[in-house]
Order: structure tokens, then sequence, then C-alpha cells
């Protein structure tokens, strides 16, 4: 069990986290135009673009726990990293899902995790298009919160088996990489359900943690993409791996306990 001082300081850091995602997610809605959204640079290839929202949000973020946190660390999916002395390092993805961003598609988010000496202690995403709030606390639980009503306890679904399973998945923007992926989704498609691809791998681990789809696999996440989500997922009673016992940027695997085992191996056998 945390000590209490420990404990009341990560408590601070889910409400800051929550706060700044809170003002990001109103910004972006407020700040996006009418009609397809111009990307003002690319990253990993052509087609992994980033907006000039997406630098704003992230400034409005830095500023906004900067300003009650100021000798913390920053890592920042636009801005980089910087160093600070505390101990605690922010890690944070203005908006997940840019390319539905661009494009008018729903499903985008904002994602701030806070870790403590290299463990993320809080974390919380907030859904820019629907409001839609997912906040947790390492050892005391996930939950999701709609409209005015009040945050919801989330407990992971597990389906009768894994051909039942509905999986969420999603491809990397450099295209060799993506035709391997296309050919391990190929296989894997004969031993679950159906695939579903949102293109937000923060709203995904949220998703499994909420029951919305029973499973995941995504090859390529970066730290930003992982660490509120992971958290959530895990505090939902979700299991996380990678080829190893921990997802990583190789490859990140989420399935309800009941069936994690099993679908872990299969992903392995399949070749992602």
């Amino acid at each position: 069990m945390r000590r209490g001082l420990l404990t009341a300081q990560v408590d601070e850091l889910a409400r800051i986290a929550l706060t700044a995602a809170r003002a990001a997610a109103a910004y972006i809605r407020a700040a996006r135009p009418a009609g397809r959204v111009a990307a003002a640079q690319t990253k990993s290839s052509p087609t992994d673009p980033v907006t000039l929202i997406d630098q704003a949000a992230e400034k409005l973020i830095r500023e906004s726990i900067g300003a009650e946190r100021p000798h913390d660390g920053f890592l920042g999916e636009e801005g980089g990293g910087t160093a600070g002395s505390s101990g605690v390092v922010w890690v944070v993805d203005p908006i997940d899902g840019t390319v539905n961003f661009m494009y008018g598609i729903g499903a985008y988010a904002v994602s701030i995790g806070a870790e403590i000496d290299g463990t993320v202690e809080a974390g919380c995403i907030v859904n820019a298009v629907t409001g839609e709030e997912y906040t947790a606390v390492r050892g005391a639980g996930a939950f999701a919160r709609t409209g005015d009503g009040a945050p919801a306890r989330l407990a992971a679904q597990s389906p009768p088996s894994l051909s039942h399973a509905l999986v969420g998945t999603g491809f990397n923007y450099v295209v060799d990489i993506r035709l391997h992926q296309a050919r391990a989704v190929t296989a894997l498609l004969a031993h679950v359900r159906d695939i579903r691809r949102n293109g937000s791998a923060a709203l995904d681990l949220c998703a499994v943690a909420e029951g919305r789809l029973d499973a995941y696999v995504e090859q390529g996440l970066k730290p930003w993409d992982l660490a509120a989500g992971g958290l959530i997922a895990r505090e939902s009673g979700v299991r996380l791996a990678g080829l190893g016992a921990d997802p990583d940027e190789r490859l990140t695997i989420a399935a309800p306990e009941p069936i994690a085992e099993e679908f872990f191996r299969l992903v392995r056998t399949c070749g992602f």
C-alpha cells in the first residue's frame, strides 16, 4: 500500500492531468475549423501528419501543468522532452488520432500520463469530440465519465471464447511495416470475431477497458500512445504484454485476463 504522502501526491497529479486535458479538449473543439484540416508538417512518413492545432494544444498542456508543477519533466509527442528535477514526468499526446482529427472522424483524444520514477501512476484520456473522460490512478481503479454523470468504475469484459473476440488494431505509417502488419492481421482474422481499426490507440485501450473491444494489438506505439491508456486498461482488469512481459514500441497486446494468454499466443503466432 502506498504511503500517505505518495497517495496525496498521485491524487494531485491526477487532478492536474484532468484539468489540463479538459482545457486542451475544449480548445481543440473550438479551434477546429469546418472541413478538412491541413497538416503543418509530417513525422515518420509523408502520411504521418502534425497540425498547428496539435502543436498549440500541447503548448497549452505544458503551460497548464507547468504553472502548478514547474520542476517536473515533460515528454510530448510534438515538442519532445524536457528534463525535470522532481522525479515526475508528464507523458502527453495532445491529439491521439490526428488523421481522424484532420478528416473530421469523431475519434481523437487528449492523453496525459504522469510517471513517478518511470512508473505511470496517474492518467487521463478525454475524447475531444464527445467529452467522454477516462481516468485511472495506479492501484485505485479506472473510471469513465460521460456528460455530467458521476464517474463509473470500469471492469473489462471477456468474450465467451477467443473466436468471439472483437479485436482493435492499427497500422504503421511506414509502408514496409504496414504491409507486414497486414499479413499478420490477415492471419489473425481466421481466429477472432472481427477486426476494428478506429485510429486512436489511446481510445482503443479505453475501449478494451470498458468492453467496447475484447482485445487489442498494435505495433509502433510510442510512450505517449501507451502511458495513460495502458494504465486505464490495467486498472480495469486488462492484461498488457509485448513480445515479452511488457508492452513496448515493438508490440503491444491487451486483453482481459480470461483470454489473455490464449490471445497473446495467437498474436505472436500470427507474426506481429
